[in-house]
């Protein structure tokens, strides 16, 4: 068990308050405070002023599309830091039509394949 504190009165008190805080310590006595008591939050180091990088900088990241981290357009490393875009809706059309060309090899859709297949 704890130890615990003795008895402590305030004074100046008005008549009887003395003898019930008394009473109340007696009843429900303290124990000893703990020797540390850890923070609820944690605190993050403060930034000195002028630190920051200015607004009007250059970009440190100009291999990295401004949507990354965004939950739309392309990602963190979309331009070329690993694994390229994802294809665009025409070069995954261009992509099936080779597909059936491969299949169904007809002289119109080869002809659409030459003009227009390498420009998406």
């Amino acid at each position: 068990m704890a130890e615990q504190l003795p008895v402590t009165t305030a004074s100046n008190q008005q008549y009887g308050q003395r003898l019930a805080q008394q009473r109340a310590q007696e009843a429900v006595p303290m124990g000893t405070p703990p020797t540390s008591v850890p923070s609820p939050v944690r605190q993050r180091p403060r930034t000195a002023p002028g630190s920051l990088t200015p607004l009007t900088a250059p970009t440190g990241r100009p291999n990295e599309p401004i949507t990354a981290g965004a939950n739309f357009g392309p990602g963190p490393t979309a331009l070329g830091a690993g694994i390229p875009m994802m294809p665009s809706q025409g070069a995954m059309a261009v992509d099936e039509l080779r597909q059936i060309a491969q299949i169904f090899p007809t002289d119109d859709l080869l002809d659409l394949l030459d003009t227009y297949g390498n420009e998406l």
